[in-house]
């Protein structure tokens, strides 16, 4: 489509991608179209083979695989697996294939079958507990976000073509809340898990004045004791604290740890306001 792609005079490789989905809103997908602004220099990086929400062609003859949602069934398992196989690059594509998403969510119950009836009722449906990509197969690049930007997966795409290193930010949402000059959501009474989140959204959600969920899982330098500190201080409950980690499923380990500390409080009538989680 138009003139070949060049970078610095020599000419860009189109490598042929493909788009699917597992257990999902296919939000993410969705980004990727709406960006109407850079939708034809998109196309015109990549070969598209497969997309289903954008075409209605299909082959199997793809390098890049983009795979959005969250494992939980076992026929989704196969397909998985038959996509990684075809695949030189696997990129898991929002919140849910990487981390099992909002989806997650039933896998704090412990009796799944009582959710199947809650949700289902009587009919037969094949529902398991919900896995990341990463749980089944190799994953060789995360996308990170509910719903990814579309910025981020133009420049990951670039770098791909490219045969550049792809670096995600380190920091958390609060540094680049801070740069684009907000004012904090704690002091407006509103709970944030920028403190411990990692960056790459441009504070999205703190921008609009509305608390950061965790979407994009923790930062690398991330210090959950500060973010409870914080919390407490302000007057946050520990089950508030434990319900925004829990959200996309990135923080489940440091949910964990809290949710066992809330057992403790039950037993001794006290919260730490500096204890770890």
């Amino acid at each position: 489509m138009g003139k070949e792609k060049t970078y610095l005079g020599v000419p860009v490789y189109r490598p042929r991608v493909a788009f699917f989905e597992f257990t999902s809103c296919e939000g993410c997908q969705l980004q990727i179209l709406n960006r109407e602004e850079s939708l034809l220099d998109f196309l015109n990086l990549v070969e598209i083979v497969d997309f289903r929400e954008a075409m209605t062609e299909g082959s199997d003859d793809y390098e890049i695989a983009f795979v959005e949602g969250c494992i939980s069934r076992d026929d989704e398992v196969v397909r998985l697996q038959e996509i990684r196989q075809r695949a030189k690059v696997l990129v898991a594509l929002g919140s849910c294939a990487c981390f099992g998403g909002v989806n997650q969510l039933k896998n704090r119950f412990l009796d799944q079958g009582w959710v199947h009836r809650q949700v289902y009722g009587e009919y037969p449906i094949a529902s398991l507990p919900v896995r990341s990509l990463a749980d089944i197969v190799t994953v060789d690049v995360s996308i990170f976000g509910c719903p990814i930007k579309k910025e981020e997966v133009e420049k990951i795409v670039t770098n791909i073509a490219l045969g550049k290193s792809i670096v995600h930010p380190k920091y958390p949402v609060c540094m680049e809340c801070q740069a684009n000059e907000n004012i904090c959501l704690f002091d407006l009474g509103e709970p944030c898990l920028g403190p411990v989140t990692r960056a790459g959204c441009d504070s999205w959600c703190p921008n609009n004045r509305a608390g950061c969920w965790g979407c994009r899982g923790p930062a690398d330098d991330a210090d959950p004791q500060r973010l409870k500190a914080i919390m407490v201080k302000h007057g946050f409950s520990l089950e508030t604290i434990i319900d925004r980690l829990d959200c996309f499923g990135g923080f489940v380990r440091e949910s964990a740890r809290l949710r066992d500390e809330l057992e403790n409080v039950g037993q001794t009538g006290s919260v730490d306001p500096g204890g770890g989680i």
